[in-house]
This record gives structure tokens, C-alpha cells and sequence, in this order.
């Protein structure tokens, strides 16, 4: 069973969220997480279930193709919804797919592109003007269409996080997909509590104004999951070769009451 203890904030009865972290390509890791959600709703029904994936789906991993595979495929649990967010590597894939600007392509292969590509079977001579032409059409639509933030009721789910003292109407979508520094050490109210990833640590990070759960998966960490429900939390974790765990043990979490 899952150990809950107190969160920064409070969801209606009956409906439960599942956030997950980054991805970077590690497909199987990916999958072991759902089926380790899928498990928990069995033993737990609910009235209500969201599954929602915080961005950064492609690079650096192994299997950035079969990870976008997966999350087009849609939810195996019935009755969950299913909410994909777009991370800074999606957009930089987006920019330098479609040539956007000088340099675009060169950024996106400082940060792993060339996983991504490489799972695309993009031969590695070929032209950034051409890149594109090997891309799979539900692969490119699916990275199109994906949302910068979801709201659920006093939680805000976001890639990176958002500027401090800016209403939500108002930010930027480079800081809601790359702030990082005037975002995580702020200790003000975002008018909401801040689901993100972006920014790896070695524990999920728990603040009175945010939950930070990308654990460094690519590089040497894990996968994590946050469970949202009522005004509890709880973490599931999958580390890439290893067996799924249910835990909040070593997770910071200073300044909660």
C-alpha cells in the first residue's frame, strides 16, 4: 500500500491525480510505471483518475519513438484521463524540426537530439533541412499539439515552472518550459501549488508552494510519480532495470505544517 502524509494542498473527493516526471526515452521505464498505476487503481478504485506526464518524452534515453508510441496509444487503465504536457526538449525538437531559427538544430543535439533521432532511424549524415522528412506524422502531431500547463483545482501542472509575482494569463512560454533558478527559490505564492519536472534532484522536492519530481532518470535516477488525493501525497518510483517501488522515504518536504 501506498504510504501517504500530508500535501501543500487539497483535491475534491473521489478524484485522484497521477503525475509523472521525466522521461527522456526510457520507454520500458515508462511502461513499468503505468502498470504499477494500473495496480494501484485496481487495488483503490476511485471516482475520478488523471494521469498526467510533465514533458520531456524524447532525448538522451533510449527510446524516444517508443515512448511517443506509448503516449499516443492512450490509457490502458479504463475511464483515466490523459493529459501530455510539452517539455523544453520537445519544443527545442519542434524548433529545430522545422527550422526556426539559426541554431535551432545544434541545441537540440547538444541535449540528446541525437537519441531522438537516431530512434527515428534519421541517418546520421543526413541534412537538418531534412530531418524532418523521417519523422512519423502522428509523432509530429502529437508534439504539436501538446499543452503548456493543466489546472486542477489548487494544483497547477507545468513543465518548468512559472515567473514569480506574473499571472498565469501572462507567462511567457519560454519560462513555463526552461525557468529554473528565480522560479525554484522563490518562496511566494503562485496562486496555486506547482507540479513540475525540468530541474533534477535526487529526491522529490516538496515546498509549501510546489512539488518538484524530476529524478534524474538519464542520468543514474529514477522515475518518478506523484499520487494526488484529497490532501495527501504519495510517490511511486521506477528505476531503469530494477523493480517498482512505493515510497516517501528520503523525499524533502521542509516547511509543510
Amino acid at each position: 500500500m501506498l504510504q501517504f502524509t500530508k500535501a501543500p494542498a487539497s483535491l475534491a473527493n473521489g478524484h485522484r491525480i497521477y503525475a509523472i516526471g521525466d522521461v527522456h526515452g526510457c520507454a520500458t521505464v515508462l511502461t513499468a510505471m503505468h502498470d504499477l498505476i494500473a495496480k494501484d487503481c485496481a487495488q483503490r478504485p476511485t471516482e475520478s483518475v488523471t494521469i498526467i506526464h510533465l514533458g520531456d518524452y524524447i532525448d538522451r534515453g533510449p527510446d524516444s519513438a517508443g515512448v511517443l508510441d506509448f503516449l499516443i496509444a492512450g490509457p490502458h487503465v479504463p475511464g483515466v484521463r490523459w493529459v501530455n504536457l510539452r517539455g523544453n526538449h520537445e519544443q527545442m525538437a519542434l524548433s529545430a524540426l522545422y527550422r526556426e531559427w539559426y541554431g535551432a538544430g545544434l541545441l537540440w543535439l547538444a541535449n540528446g537530439g541525437r537519441a531522438t533521432l537516431d530512434s527515428w532511424r534519421v541517418p546520421p549524415g543526413a541534412q537538418r533541412r531534412n530531418w524532418i522528412r523521417h519523422v512519423p506524422a502522428l509523432h509530429l502531431r502529437f508534439l504539436e499539439g501538446l499543452e503548456l500547463f493543466h489546472q486542477v483545482g489548487s494544483y497547477l501542472f507545468v513543465h518548468a515552472g512559472l515567473r514569480p509575482g506574473t499571472p498565469l494569463e501572462q507567462q511567457s512560454a519560454h519560462d513555463l518550459l526552461w525557468i529554473r533558478d528565480s522560479f525554484l527559490f522563490w518562496k511566494g505564492d503562485f496562486g496555486a501549488i506547482v507540479v513540475h519536472g525540468h530541474t533534477p534532484s535526487a529526491e522529490p522536492v516538496v515546498r509549501p508552494n510546489r512539488i518538484g519530481i524530476d529524478t534524474g532518470l538519464v542520468f543514474g535516477g529514477r522515475l518518478t510519480c506523484v499520487v494526488l488525493e484529497s490532501d495527501q501525497l504519495a510517490f511511486l518510483s521506477v528505476q531503469r532495470g530494477a523493480r517498482p517501488v512505493q515510497t516517501n522515504a528520503g523525499f524533502s518536504q521542509p516547511g509543510l505544517p
